[in-house]
C-alpha cells in the first residue's frame, strides 16, 4: 500500500472543504487544507456574512427612519458612519478567534497560492509537493461579469470588492436581480443610497416564485428603488463621476457606482486537473456521480464547482456527504441528489424556497394543488406589523409535498421544516398534526396544512363518512 503524507488533502477552504477538514480531523485522520486566500472562502469573507451585516445594520436604520416619520423618535438615525470598517473589523475576529480554532488538527498551507495537481495522488502549493490518500476539490467560484460593451472602462463592484468600499455611494446601478443584486439594493438604499435594479429575467429572485419576485418588487418601489425587468443591456458608459447604462429600450440609468451581480463562474484552469485524470462538464464544472466522486474515484469534487447548487449550506452538506462516501461500503453511500436543498434571500420581506418550482410542475406533468395562507390574515404577523407575505404549498391530491414558497417575516427560518418534509416524505397531514409554538411565524406553516384539511372535508363524500364515523 502507497505510503501517503496525507489521508485527506482539501483544496479550498470554504464551506465545503471546511466541513471535510474538520470532519476528517475529529475522525483521527491526518489532513492537509490548502487556502489560497482566507478560511471561509467567499461566505465568511466576501458573502453570506458580511452581506447579513450590511442588512441588519440597514434594516436598523431604515426602522428607526421609520419610527422617525412616525413622530415616535427624534430626528431619526445619524447617517451611516464607517459600516464597512464595523464589518471587516468583525470579520477579523471572527476569521483569528473563532474559525482558525476550528482547524487546530489540520495541517494548513493558507496563502501560498493557488494548487494544482501533479498526478492523480499528488498536488503541488508554493512550491511543494503534497500526496494523499483522498483528494477533495472546494475551489468555490469567483463573480460572473458580463462582456458588456464599455465595461473594461468602468470599475465594476462585485461581492468580492463591495465590503472594501470606505464610504455609501450616493447612488448605484445594480445589474441582475437575484439574491446578491435584491439583497444589496436594499441594503443600499435603507443607507441613503438611490439604487437602481436591470435584469434581464422578467421577474425579481427569477429562480424562486413568480409572485414572490412581484411582491419583492412592489416593496422595493414603496423604498424607491427602481427595477427594470425584461431588459437587454446595449452598452456600458463613462459619465463623469459615475456611470451609465444603456438599455435596448432607450433608457439610461445613470449612478456613481456599477454593482454587477449576475452569477458565478467556475475557474479551474489553475488545477490542472487534466494532470489528475479528472474530466469536466461541457459547462466547465468539474465532473461528478451521485456520490461526489469525480473520474478519478479516489477524488471528489464537492460545492460550487461542481456546478450544482452554488449555496452554502449546499457545499457545506455536500462536503459532509463526500467525507462520509469515502469511507462508506457501496450500499451505504448516501446520493447528494436525494436531498432537499432550500434557499432563503434575506431581504425585507425575505424570500425562500423548496422543491419543485410550480414551472416545473407544469413542464412535468405533475398533478397538483396549490395551498395558500398569507400573512395579513393571521393576527400575530399584524400585531408585529410584518403582515405582508404568504405561504404556498404545492401538493398532491393525498398531501404529498412538491415545492413551498414563502415570502414574508421568518421564512428563512420556516423553509427548513418543509426541507424536512421533503425530505422525509412527511405529508400535510403530519404537519397538522404537528404542534407549532403559538404565535410564531412558523404557525402559518401549520395553518396552510389545515386550509389544506379544511378542503377535503368540504367533499360530500367525505362528510358522509365522518356523520357515519360519528353516529355509530
Amino acid at each position: 500500500m502507497p505510503n501517503y503524507d496525507y489521508d485527506i488533502v482539501t483544496i479550498g477552504l470554504g464551506p465545503a472543504g471546511m466541513a471535510v477538514a474538520a470532519m476528517g480531523a475529529e475522525m483521527g485522520l491526518k489532513v492537509c487544507a490548502i487556502e489560497k486566500n482566507r478560511i471561509g472562502g467567499e461566505c465568511l469573507n466576501i458573502g453570506c456574512i458580511p452581506s447579513k451585516a450590511l442588512l441588519r445594520m440597514a434594516k436598523t436604520r431604515h426602522t428607526f427612519n421609520k419610527l422617525s416619520e412616525m413622530e415616535l423618535s427624534g430626528s431619526g438615525l445619524p447617517e451611516p458612519g464607517d459600516l464597512f470598517g464595523k464589518i471587516a473589523k468583525d470579520l477579523k475576529y471572527i476569521n483569528d478567534n473563532k474559525t482558525v480554532g476550528m482547524f487546530k488538527k489540520v495541517d494548513l498551507h493558507l496563502g501560498e497560492g493557488a494548487a494544482s495537481f501533479v498526478d492523480p495522488h499528488t498536488v503541488e502549493v508554493g512550491g511543494k509537493k503534497i500526496t494523499a490518500r483522498r483528494i477533495f476539490i472546494a475551489t468555490g467560484t469567483r463573480p460572473r461579469l458580463l462582456p458588456l460593451p464599455g465595461l473594461e472602462e468602468v470599475e465594476v463592484l462585485t461581492n468580492e470588492n463591495i465590503f472594501h468600499l470606505k464610504t455609501v455611494p450616493r447612488s448605484m446601478v445594480i445589474i441582475g436581480g437575484g439574491a446578491i443584486g435584491c439583497e444589496m439594493a436594499q441594503a443600499f438604499s435603507r443607507l441613503g443610497c438611490r439604487c437602481a435594479i436591470v435584469q434581464a429575467d422578467p421577474f425579481l429572485i427569477p429562480n424562486g416564485d413568480p409572485e414572490a419576485g412581484e411582491l419583492l418588487e412592489k416593496i422595493f418601489a414603496d423604498e424607491g428603488i427602481q427595477v427594470f425587468n425584461s431588459r437587454k443591456i446595449e452598452g456600458i458608459e463613462k459619465d463623469g463621476d459615475g456611470v451609465t447604462v444603456r438599455t435596448d429600450k432607450g433608457e439610461r440609468i445613470s449612478g456613481e457606482r456599477l454593482l454587477m451581480a449576475v452569477g458565478r463562474k467556475i475557474d479551474l484552469a489553475p488545477l490542472k486537473l487534466e494532470n489528475a485524470g479528472v474530466e469536466t462538464t461541457p459547462a466547465g464544472a468539474v465532473k461528478v456521480d451521485g456520490y461526489l466522486r469525480t473520474t478519478q474515484k479516489h477524488i471528489y469534487g464537492i460545492g460550487d464547482c461542481n456546478g450544482y447548487w452554488q449555496l452554502s449550506h449546499a457545499a457545506m452538506h455536500q462536503g459532509m456527504i463526500a467525507i462520509m462516501n469515502s469511507m462508506l461500503p457501496w450500499k451505504a453511500k448516501r446520493n447528494f441528489l436525494s436531498y432537499a436543498v432550500p434557499w432563503a434571500v434575506f431581504t425585507e420581506p425575505q424570500i425562500s424556497y423548496v422543491g419543485l418550482r410550480e414551472k416545473e410542475l407544469k413542464e412535468k406533468g405533475i398533478r397538483y394543488e396549490t395551498i395558500r395562507v398569507n400573512y395579513g390574515d393571521y393576527g400575530a404577523a399584524i400585531a408585529e406589523n410584518v403582515a405582508v407575505g404568504f405561504v404556498k404549498v404545492f401538493a398532491s391530491p393525498a398531501g404529498k409535498i412538491h415545492g413551498v414558497s414563502i415570502a414574508g417575516e421568518g421564512s428563512g427560518e420556516m423553509i427548513n421544516e418543509w426541507a424536512l418534509a421533503i425530505q422525509k416524505k412527511i405529508r400535510l397531514h403530519d404537519i397538522l398534526l404537528q404542534q407549532h409554538a403559538f404565535p410564531t411565524m412558523g404557525f402559518l406553516s401549520k395553518r396552510a396544512a389545515e386550509i389544506w384539511m379544511m378542503k377535503k372535508m368540504g367533499s360530500t363524500t367525505v362528510q358522509k363518512i365522518c356523520r357515519w364515523l360519528f353516529r355509530r
